[in-house]
């Protein structure tokens, strides 16, 4: 079976989720073979997201797209350029629309539907996901198992954050969020060190109440930053990419779900607490911690407790499933015939 050529297309919308998982689809569909050619509208991010680049993988300006390959995968419906999509008429690639994340009853039978397009091809919606009538997460092969050999002490070390006896480590990835203040006060309950991405996390963290020390972090490229959710306890994250990653760590997460002003976050974000095991008082502190509910307590932390039992188990659920590269390779080969 010959390797294909994959055109991924995305648009640097904010918070760089987007070209996160961008990035994480192509590398991994070149680590497996194939030729991928991503197409952005802003590459800036990824030199300090990914600075070395990847074998197999080639970047290049959106409106710059010359012949498409043999499957085109447009992430979150950015619509490819026009003049691109009349050469799709031609050349006829599986045409495949990436949507975001979600955990909502609706995407199972959303997913893998066919669009018709007036130019006589067929767009298919392609769902990530947390069941078996989705498309998965991104997992690399091999991630477990080089998490399981992870020496954390070691990393925070050589990042110049070494723990200090009896001290919890929490990562701190965040929107802006006026929960902070509360936040930083339930910490304080245990001698904690606080590592701050950049941006908003930082910008928000000022005064410190005893037993909190704060560490600023610089930007880390996609494999630091899988390792600094490997290093914590407890890990607070957002939006898509960074939920993925805090789930194949294993350790207690927060999630601080992307707030758009209908209100439909609630509903996904009320979605994804249904499918974790149940722990008491997570789902309170998740929706305290969203301002979709009042301040919470924080559940009891790790190291040996029932919520990071419950990650662990969420962890491996997931992981029983086809990832989301493997699955969308498939997918696509269905779609072209025996063939190919």
């Amino acid at each position: 079976m010959r390797a294909w050529t994959w055109d991924v297309f995305c648009r640097v919308i904010d918070n760089f989720g987007d070209v996160g998982v961008c990035w994480r689809l192509a590398r991994d569909l070149a680590a497996r073979g194939e030729r991928v050619r991503l197409w952005m509208d802003d590459a800036s991010v990824l030199r300090w997201m990914a600075p070395a680049g990847c074998t197999g993988v080639e970047v290049g300006a959106f409106d710059a797209a010359g012949e498409p390959g043999d499957a085109v995968v447009e992430a979150f419906a950015c619509d490819p350029p026009p003049a691109f999509v009349e050469r799709m008429a031609a050349r006829r690639p599986v045409w495949i629309n990436l949507e975001y994340l979600s955990a909502e009853a609706w995407v199972e039978r959303a997913h893998a539907l066919p669009s018709p397009q007036r130019n006589g091809l067929t767009k298919w919606f392609f769902h990530p996901g947390f069941s078996a009538a989705t498309g998965g997460l991104l997992r690399e092969p091999g991630l477990l198992a080089e998490h399981a050999g992870f020496e954390r002490d070691a990393w925070l070390a050589a990042l110049g954050a070494a723990r200090r006896p009896g001290e919890r480590v929490v990562s701190l990835f965040c929107y802006d969020n006026p929960a902070i203040p509360q936040l930083l006060q339930a910490l304080a309950a245990e001698p904690t060190l606080l590592l701050l991405t950049p941006g908003h996390a930082q910008r928000q963290v000022a005064a410190l109440p005893p037993g909190v020390r704060s560490l600023p972090l610089p930007w880390l490229d996609q494999p630091g930053f899988d390792r600094l959710l490997w290093a914590s306890d407890l890990n607070f994250v957002r939006g898509e990419d960074s939920l993925v990653r805090a789930i194949w760590a294993g350790a207690p997460f927060v999630w601080q779900i992307y707030p758009q002003h209908d209100g439909v976050h609630a509903d996904k974000l009320d979605a994804l607490l249904q499918r974790l095991p149940p722990l008491p008082g997570l789902a309170a502190f998740w929706r305290g911690w969203n301002g979709l509910g009042p301040w919470a307590p924080l559940p009891p932390l790790p190291p040996l407790d029932a919520w990071r039992a419950v990650a662990a188990a969420f962890r491996d659920e997931q992981a029983a499933r086809l990832d989301l590269t493997g699955s969308l390779w498939q997918f696509a080969r269905a779609r072209a015939g025996p063939e190919c």
